[in-house]
């Protein structure tokens, strides 16, 4: 299995020099994280995912989880290091200190995630689903469910999940069909079936609260008439204290392709004790303050699965010995030159580390914006940030995952048959990384969430204020030339973006994949000109030449990838539609 270095100093360079941390921090009012602090709590997290939960990767895949009378036993080591986890406060890094958080600033708590993911992205699932929970109730919930929940989940000695998803009820949630009858204690009765349900359960921790979404009696028909329960595995005595087990149980465990660490769940409700989060009828808005969180975490998995494959392509690339390079002997006291002087394998190796450095960019500048979010005091520049977190988390979701799986690939066919074979580790990444363009909603809906609703949401706001951000980048850039550059690509973007907006939703739905790459692969060249530009002022040398020769080959080669996607942008949907469906069955 590829050893994981936490990528500590490409964290401080976008962090300290591209974002300026400091002047950040000073807008916001959160001076006493400086430099120095950042820098630590970086440096324990890398400590942390390196030593604990990086080597219990290879045992989670092999030994997966087990169901037993009822009972979901996880990998060995797993429950310890989450244990090990809450206990050094890293699952309260974005909590409200009302419950006990620390209220980091996202900046801080984003590179950690990253770090955790590209351990152990299997361990990590769960933690995500119990951050995102948090939000949700934070947000939602009834100040007597905060009293009773917040704090534990905050602090991860109870974590949380998602209950959406039923056999019939995934992307089209108007079919769903749990049921919650009122109780005359003021409670729910909770029956149905969810399916896919992440840590689900597991022998971690000694509760676990259930976001599950039902229908009232009587409620509306569709999306408009679903609510959303707090179900906890165990209910609660007068002390707050986990008690009397609730009608819910595990039906299967389900075997997947990969994350094999992780408990995904079958669950069964019947008639289990649930809590109403939220207004009636309102369950879908409340569950997607949770949703989006987790699909940017689900963008960052992607981003930190990248980062695995290509640490582990660029050692074996280094230590591989075969042949002798096109260019003349490099290596004279070998009997063979290491496949890294090959051009080909260097064209992989920097396809990978271009685009993990730029989405690694790109995924802080969204930690930036949701920091805004969260602290800022002008209610103007909250609403901007919100459009840009709004516009930018289906391409984050989106276009990362769709990387990871090609760099993971990559990874793969830099190690040749090697690769291929199990114990080296490369195709476990291939493996993990496939659900990711699937779970939190597809790469196919969140295109269509980009074009359908952000694009033209609002008379353009979203998109306007997106624009601007990256504007604001651009204008930071010293170098006349890449400054024009930027400017150029970005105005392209724009343009094209406009022109979308009179397209008819046949039209729309057909170019949605598209724009979400074709907007990636621009928004990321312009953030690549800004940190070549950036890092061209840096006194480390290894920075300065290794951004500038990453964002030439980005600029050369990866960035012409936008034009095949714009080309499809205007096409329509008449060829897509052709074909009559019994004609698609040759037979």
């Amino acid at each position: 299995m590829p050893q994981y270095t936490a990528p500590i100093k490409d964290m401080q360079f976008v962090l300290h020099d591209w974002l300026n941390l400091s002047v950040h921090y000073q807008k916001l009012g959160l001076e006493d994280f400086d430099q120095e602090l950042v820098n630590e709590i970086l440096n324990q997290g890398a400590k942390f995912s390196e030593e604990v939960i990086a080597p219990l990767n290879r045992d989670g895949d092999e030994q997966g989880c087990k169901l037993t009378n009822g009972i979901v036993t996880t990998p060995d080591g797993f429950a310890a290091a989450y244990q090990e986890y809450i206990a050094n406060g890293w699952n309260a890094m974005l909590g409200s200190a009302d419950y006990e958080g620390q209220d980091l600033p996202h900046t801080i708590a984003v590179p950690v995630q990253e770090m955790l993911s590209s351990a152990n992205v299997s361990w990590r699932l769960t933690s995500v689903l119990t951050e995102s929970a948090v939000l949700a109730v934070t947000k939602h919930a009834s100040e007597a469910l905060k009293n009773l929940y917040l704090a534990k989940l905050i602090s991860g000695e109870w974590t949380g999940t998602m209950c959406l998803t039923e056999p019939q009820a995934g992307t089209d949630l108007s079919l769903l069909s749990t049921k919650a009858e009122p109780s005359n204690d003021g409670s729910f009765n909770i029956t149905g079936g969810k399916i896919f349900i992440s840590a689900g359960d597991h022998d971690w921790t000694d509760n676990i609260v259930h976001l599950v979404l039902a229908r009232l009696p009587g409620a509306p028909t569709g999306v408009k008439g679903i609510s959303l329960f707090l179900v906890p595995k165990f209910l609660l005595d007068a002390n707050g204290s986990p008690a009397q087990a609730n009608s819910l149980s595990v039906g299967s465990i389900e075997k997947k392709m990969g994350l094999k660490g992780s408990p995904t769940c079958v669950m069964n409700f019947d008639d289990a004790k649930g809590f109403l989060v939220g207004a009636p009828h309102t369950g879908l808005a409340c569950m997607f303050t949770m949703m989006n969180d987790a699909r940017f975490q689900v963008g960052l998995q992607g981003l930190s699965i990248s980062e695995a494959s290509y640490q582990g392509s660029l050692t074996y690339a280094i230590d591989r010995l075969q042949s002798r390079a096109p260019q003349g002997i490099q290596q004279k006291d070998k009997k063979a030159d290491g496949i890294i002087h090959q051009p080909d394998v260097r064209r992989m190796l920097l396809t990978q580390k271009a685009l993990v450095e730029g989405c690694r960019a790109f995924s802080l500048l969204y930690a930036q914006q949701m920091d805004i979010e969260k602290f800022a005091s002008d209610a103007i520049d909250i609403s901007k940030a919100n459009n840009v977190i709004a516009f930018l988390t289906p391409i984050a979701k989106g276009f990362m995952t769709e990387m990871a799986t090609e760099l993971a690939n990559l990874g793969i066919q830099i190690y040749g048959g090697h690769g291929y074979i199990r114990e080296w580790g490369m195709e476990q990444l291939v493996r993990d990384a496939r659900i990711t363009q699937l779970y939190e909603g597809t790469n196919g809906i969140q295109a269509m969430d980009l074009i359908s609703r952000k694009l033209a949401r609002d008379k353009g706001t979203m998109l306007q204020d997106t624009h601007a951000l990256f504007t604001s980048k651009v204008a930071e850039i010293c170098d006349p030339q890449t400054k024009t550059q930027a400017q150029s690509l970005l105005q392209e973007w724009l343009n094209t973006a406009e022109q979308l907006k009179a397209l008819n939703a046949i039209d729309l739905a057909a170019a949605a994949t598209d724009f979400m790459h074709y907007s990636a692969y621009c928004l990321l060249g312009v953030i690549w000109l800004s940190m070549a530009d950036t890092a061209s002022r840096s006194t480390n040398k290894k920075i300065k030449h290794g951004k500038a020769k990453t964002c030439e080959f980005y600029i050369k080669r990866l960035l012409p990838r936008k034009d095949g996607f714009k080309a499809n942008l205007f096409n329509g949907a008449e060829d897509l539609m052709a074909l009559r469906d019994m004609e698609f069955d040759y037979h």
